[in-house]
């Protein structure tokens, strides 16, 4: 197997494209994560145009990111082609980084990442992040159907190796004799090397994803910034971070370790508001976790569902993670995440039935830190 890189950034510059600066008075820099979710009574239609919406308030904000997450065979969630969502979104922006958190690696060919993230970065140059996760995004059946293969461990096991590819095919440096070294993913550098080729410096930077321990060892030992899934793995956040800082080597790309986690956080004009439109996505997660997923309900329908009383404590527990409430309750639970866990950025996901009470929280969000207008 070749041997593992970092990469680089393109210019030389540690760090380059990935940290942020806290805008405000937010205790580090805040990002969102866009699940693109429908509701019911919604089209994808009017949830993608939402997603732009959200995109275009977080950099009129000051938010350093907007990042999409790959999912299958999941109706209320209409974000299963990152790639596609990404370039929409940088016709309708100028200045946020766009990434994919993540694009999920055993389901895809790493050749068509390259060179999906390659033209990515050439329609927004030196704002794409390339951030990549090892498990399906989905169930087994749709994971087997979407790489031809019902050897899914395969794709797991094999994560380090196709990581190790990708990066190869974004830096266009296969050593000679390698089966791959006459291939090159375009757009991607070959291009400055041809006759009068130019070129941009920078491709996008790899981060690693996870929501265990095996992602964190290895983005600490590549001296690759690494994004925690702590809004459906909040037990695993603070192992995970320390996992990563211990087994973190500096690179090319990184002189220090710098780790991101994903919050699940929503605020609103008043605190019975909030939960109101939080227990939404509860009762949309109990019926994913219970084989039954669909539309995100209204919040009438999750405020008359008879939860049992096995779903009440799974509710519970749910919304213990979810951070909620009136825009100053929000922010001292963000302060307090990010004081507990050291992350280095938060990155918000807001899950609602309607976009209309995401924008408003993010819009909350950014009051409550004192994020500039028109940034």
């Amino acid at each position: 197997m070749d041997e593992i890189r970092g990469g680089n950034t393109g210019d030389g510059t540690s760090g380059d494209g990935i940290r942020g600066t806290a805008a405000g008075t937010a205790p580090v820099p805040l990002s969102v994560l866009d699940l693109v979710t429908v509701g019911q009574g919604r089209t994808a239609t009017q949830a993608l145009r939402t997603g732009v919406e959200i995109a275009k308030l977080a950099e009129s904000r000051g938010f350093h990111r907007y990042w999409v997450a790959e999912h299958h065979s999941m109706p209320g969630v209409a974000s299963s082609s990152p790639a596609v969502i990404l370039a929409h979104i940088a016709a309708h922006t100028d200045r946020i980084r766009l990434g994919s958190g993540g694009v999920m690696l055993p389901n895809h060919a790493p050749l068509v990442i390259a060179e999906q993230f390659g033209t990515l970065e050439a329609m927004a140059p030196g704002r794409v992040d390339l951030g990549l996760g090892r498990a399906p995004g989905t169930d087994g059946a749709t994971a087997a159907a979407l790489r031809r293969s019902d050897r899914l461990n395969e794709g797991a096991d094999d994560f380090p190796q196709q990581l190790s590819e990708l990066i190869r095919f974004l830096d266009d440096d296969f050593p000679d004799g390698h089966p791959y070294a006459r291939i090159h993913a375009v757009p991607g550098p070959v291009q400055a090397t041809a006759d009068g080729g130019v070129q941009s410096a920078h491709r996008p930077p790899v981060w690693l994803l996870g929501s265990s321990g095996f992602s964190a060892r290895l983005a600490g030992t590549l001296g690759l910034p690494f994004a925690f899934a702590h809004h459906f793995s909040a037990q695993n956040t603070i192992p995970a971070l320390d996992l990563y800082r211990s087994s973190f080597r500096p690179s090319a790309v990184l002189d220090a370790p710098y780790a991101l986690i994903g919050v699940s956080a929503l605020a609103a004009d008043d605190e019975r508001e909030a939960r109101r439109q939080v227990l939404t996505g509860a009762l949309s997660m109990v019926r994913l976790r219970t084989g039954r997923p669909g539309l995100i309900p209204s919040p009438e329908e999750a405020a008359a569902y008879d939860f049992s009383p096995m779903e009440r404590e799974f509710v519970d527990g749910w919304l213990a993670n979810v951070v909620h409430g009136t825009p100053d309750e929000v922010r001292t639970g963000l302060d307090d995440l990010a004081k507990r866990t050291g992350a280095d950025e938060l990155m918000i996901t807001a899950n609602a039935h309607g976009g209309e009470a995401r924008l408003r929280s993010y819009e909350l969000i950014a009051d409550a830190y004192g994020l500039p207008r028109g940034a």
